[in-house]
């Protein structure tokens, strides 16, 4: 049976270019596609973030607006998918603006052929794929999968001014598995990167799709609760703990670990007027956690 073909977006407003993009595609030799048109700004971001086209060619005029501003604005808003600049233009400045807001190819219209549209779109998701994987090991941690430090580094203060400029609460819990330097000691390391991986795929589980899970370093995890208030980062935070408890980590087929762990909650600006201040008081409930216990959620308010 024939692999579905892969859906690419045309972004243009001109209905017979999307009738010339279509005879291209019956012509290609290799690659099998199925092409999507949207005629509109609006209508092209919206088919563009929701993620259902493996790549885009976008014209350069969209009305009153054009194409470099469609790349900005989805750009910013997530988008990650490869990009084929068109445009009727033959100026070198055209070129540089499209590569540097983003496109990872331009193609000049008067010019196109249809090995020569087959093989841009080829280039361009080859590229993607490979700057997605670039993206991946920059900000993701490599045992876990979860966000690493530097990226919470450069989310962290977005979320802040985000929170502060609408009036929204931000939540940070901080995690640390507990007595984990006794998983270490005494089934050794690779059974506490089994046991770490799975408490940071149970953590991811528990939280919204809007939520980042990140791997603060060692066995600290954190989530980043958007529009999050005290008592709903406390529910969280109980839930994830009991999660983790219920059922033992499984290292080998003669080993399963009973691992706990315990939560520090603060919460955007009750109980700090900053990120990092909100890290700290996060911090601060963490150790209050562990003290009274372990295997629990406390408040920053608690202390």
């Amino acid at each position: 049976m024939a692999a579905p073909a892969r859906k690419i977006l045309l972004i243009d407003d001109d209905r017979m270019q999307f009738r010339l993009t279509q005879a291209h595609f019956k012509n290609f030799r290799r690659e099998r596609y199925e092409l999507d048109w949207a005629a509109t700004y609006e209508e092209g971001l919206e088919k563009l973030l929701h993620g259902t086209h493996v790549a885009c060619l976008l014209d350069y005029r969209l009305g009153e607006r054009d194409g470099l501003q469609l790349i900005h604005e989805a750009a910013a808003r997530g988008c990650r998918t490869p990009i084929v600049f068109l445009t009727a233009e033959t100026a070198e400045r055209v070129d540089i603006e499209a590569m540097n807001a983003g496109a990872l190819d331009y193609l000049v219209k008067g010019e196109i052929t249809p090995r020569m549209i087959e093989r841009s779109l080829r280039y361009a998701l080859k590229l993607g794929e490979t700057l997605e994987a670039l993206r991946r090991l920059a900000t993701r941690d490599q045992l876990t999968g979860l966000l690493n430090r530097r990226e919470f580094e450069r989310i962290l203060p977005d979320e802040e001014e985000r929170a502060r400029r609408f009036g929204h609460p931000l939540a940070l819990v901080m995690f640390d598995i507990d007595h984990f330097k006794l998983v270490n000691d005494t089934h050794g390391h690779p059974a506490g990167d089994i046991a770490l991986r799975e408490v940071a795929r149970r953590v991811a589980a528990e939280v919204r799709t809007v939520d980042r899970v990140v791997r603060f370093g060692g066995e600290e995890l954190v989530l980043i609760l958007v529009q999050t208030d005290r008592p709903g980062a406390l529910w969280v935070a109980r839930r994830v703990c009991a999660m983790v408890a219920r059922k033992p980590i499984g290292v080998s087929e003669s080993l399963a670990l009973h691992v706990t762990v315990s939560a520090g909650v603060g919460v955007f600006p009750d109980d700090a007027d900053s990120g990092l201040a909100l890290l700290n008081a996060a911090d601060k409930a963490l150790y209050a956690a562990k003290a009274r216990g372990r295997n629990r959620a406390v408040a920053f308010t608690e202390l």
